[in-house]
């Protein structure tokens, strides 16, 4: 029961990831539920705000603080496309979010797993229970599609640029 929960809470994410991708945005999405109710929902927002604070999951534990209106999310599970960075991780452990489920690892900047642990470090006053790989091939291709579009998009764009110079 509880892993078709995370199938369908990550797939939640996953909508929240394409409204980011949409706007150009880097396709990661976040939602927070609390007795089995989703009661935040993000995506990232950094190039359209310009702002570096307004990953998916910095957003949605802002969101999720006001409508249980308490800094402790105690009782919930964040759910997110992409393993949280240092950032999103230290703010998952000040808002004592008990349970994070992720996507896809994240090798540059993931602090849940792939460069540090820092959500099962003890000699941090909490820990988070950590579920990886919910959706995974999904949240992982996202990024890649992502990626891959940005790319020939610059390429053509410098191509253009080539060819006004030669006329």
């Amino acid at each position: 029961m509880r892993e078709h929960n995370d199938r369908y809470y990550m797939q939640e994410a996953l909508e929240e990831a394409k409204k980011a991708a949409a706007l150009g945005e880097v396709p990661i999405g976040a939602v927070i539920v609390y007795k089995n109710e989703i009661i935040a929902r993000a995506h990232n927002l950094r190039e359209t705000t310009q702002n570096a604070l307004t990953h998916a999951e910095s957003m949605a534990i802002q969101e999720a603080c006001k409508k249980i209106g308490s800094w402790r999310l105690e009782e919930t599970t964040l759910y997110v496309t992409l393993e949280p960075c240092p950032m999103c991780a230290g703010a998952i452990l000040q808002s004592r979010i008990p349970r994070i489920v992720y996507g896809a690892r994240d090798i540059k900047a993931g602090c849940v797993d792939s460069l540090y642990r820092l959500l099962n470090d003890q000699r941090f006053n909490h820990e988070c229970e950590v579920t990886e790989g919910i959706l995974g091939d999904e949240c992982g291709q996202i990024l890649t599609d992502f990626f891959k579009a940005l790319r020939e998009r610059k390429n053509q764009e410098k191509l253009l640029r080539k060819q006004q110079q030669e006329k």
